[in-house]
């Protein structure tokens, strides 16, 4: 087994490994964290070697022309450290979590959050839309169970709007773009410049559409609904959901595909009669990213503020990718990093204000802070990386983007930009200044009494203002690739 295989087998192996260890929580949640840090190792061994970037592993050949194979090269790279790096984190923060509630399903929950982090890592070297399309649903199935783990009504009733939404939009949208791009195009590999050069205009514009609106999990208006639906589910579903691999495999696909299925001379040429058809669509996730962002600041629920937040920030990517240009890339590639980081602190920090102080409302939180001065700053911190302020990694990722639309004349777009970052502003920092400066609704007492849920969020947060300083070599690295 190559490391490569290896990469997209540990979470599996870590998942057996959580089940056959139930009988003792200790070493059940030693082998989830341990699986966690031996994946990271090997991505980070993988990223080293980069001579081995045109290797093609080859699992089986199901059909003529379908294979399980997989590949390496910098998005699917960089995609799969930013979840690997982030899974030993969430673990251990899902550990104190659901300790502190006495969860009695914790080996359930931790082995198919190991599922779904295999499916994470098989989406981002898969070497082709077969390959990407079999762990796409892998993840859908195992992240179910997950947005309905506390089995109440209200949780079951989420679990439905999810596998509903997510399935009928890839087995009737997705699934026929992958069909029609094996009939009419040169293969179902990603090859850098795209499949589609003898690809009519009008089918080309119709596949985007299908692979935008069919990549459900990228959570593109109007096939979000069921992400704001999913925050019944705990607090480390939600970082998973949103930050570690369920999301981001959405916009990823979304950007894979446009770099390696249509490539970008396809995609800025792409016009039917005299309509700039590119132009038009570009608005669809501009219209996403305003409409996201108006609707999280009515929201008083913390998870719902952030969960459409979510939606408003996963559309800066898919803009991104189909920008099709150079800047436009590196910012929505690196932009899956910054937000990861970002908004897994936000929600481990809304998990946090939920266990220690049974508070979920914005409105509630008022001088909150003093009791909880980790959770807030920390909240303050990856605040100012989701509105893309400096000194965090957020800035970085938005300026390419700035830079994207300068560079193709996209004036509108560019506003859409500027006008969403200063809402982010007002709905998201509005919270740790509330919790700092308005008078308290009770006397202040320590609240942070669990490690494991207080380091975490954390480090996250450390992250996000390092990320301010190394993003340049992210761009670096993602600028190699060829589209």
């Amino acid at each position: 087994m190559t490391p490569i295989g290896l990469a997209v087998l540990i979470p599996f192996i870590g998942a057996c490994g959580v089940v056959a260890t139930r009988k003792s929580p200790l070493i059940r949640n030693c082998v989830l964290v341990i699986s966690g840090l031996v994946n990271l190792f090997l991505l980070v061994y993988l990223l080293l070697g980069r001579e081995n970037y045109d290797s093609v592993q080859v699992l089986f050949e199901t059909l003529p022309g379908l294979r399980i194979a997989f590949h390496i090269e910098p998005l699917g790279l960089i995609f799969a450290l930013t979840a690997g790096s982030l899974w030993p984190i969430t673990s251990v923060y899902a550990i104190g979590y659901l300790n502190a509630g006495n969860d009695p399903h914790q080996t359930r929950f931790h082995a198919l959050f190991c599922v779904a982090m295999g499916s994470a890592m098989g989406i981002a070297f898969a070497e082709n839309l077969f390959t990407l399309f079999l762990f796409y649903e892998i993840l859908t199935f195992s992240t179910w169970p997950l947005v309905t783990h506390s089995r109440t009504p209200k949780a079951i009733a989420a679990g439905r709007v999810y596998l509903g939404v997510l399935l009928t939009t890839s087995l009737i949208l997705f699934l026929l773009a992958i069909v029609l791009v094996g009939s009419y195009g040169s293969g179902l590999s990603f090859i850098p410049g795209g499949v589609l050069s003898n690809v009519s205009p009008t089918l080309t514009a119709v596949l985007l559409l299908l692979f935008l609106f069919g990549i459900g999990k990228a959570a593109v208006m109007p096939f979000h609904r069921w992400l704001p639906n999913a925050m019944v589910a705990p607090a480390p579903v939600s970082a998973l959901l949103h930050a570690v691999a369920v999301v981001k495999a959405g916009v990823f696909s979304i950007l894979k595909i446009s770099v390696y299925i249509f490539g970008f001379d396809a995609l800025s040429s792409l016009r039917l009669n005299d309509i700039m058809l590119h132009d038009i669509i570009l608005w669809i996730p501009a219209i996403t990213i305003l409409l996201a962002s108006v609707i999280a600041m009515r929201q008083d629920d913390i998870k719902a503020r952030l969960a459409y937040s979510t939606v408003s920030q996963l559309s800066y990517i898919v803009l991104g990718a189909l920008m099709a240009n150079q800047m436009g890339m590196i910012g929505g590639a690196i932009h899956i990093t910054m937000h990861a980081f970002g908004k897994i602190t936000l929600f481990f920090c809304a998990g946090a204000i939920i266990v220690f102080s049974s508070k979920n409302k914005v409105s509630e939180m008022n001088g909150l802070g003093r009791s909880m001065p980790w959770t807030f700053v920390a909240f303050f911190i990856a605040a100012l990386s989701i509105a893309g302020l400096p000194p965090t990694g957020g800035v970085w990722s938005k300026w390419y983007l700035a830079l994207a639309t300068l560079e193709t004349g996209q004036f509108g777009l560019l506003a859409v930009l500027m006008i969403s970052s200063l809402l982010n502003v007002y709905y998201l920092l509005s919270i740790p200044l509330r919790a700092f400066f308005l008078p308290a609704d009770e006397p202040p007492q320590a609240l942070e009494n669990r490690a494991s849920m207080v380091a975490p969020l954390t480090l996250t947060a450390a992250v996000s203002l390092l990320l301010f300083f190394i993003a340049d070599g992210l761009a670096s690295f993602i600028g190699e690739i060829q589209p």
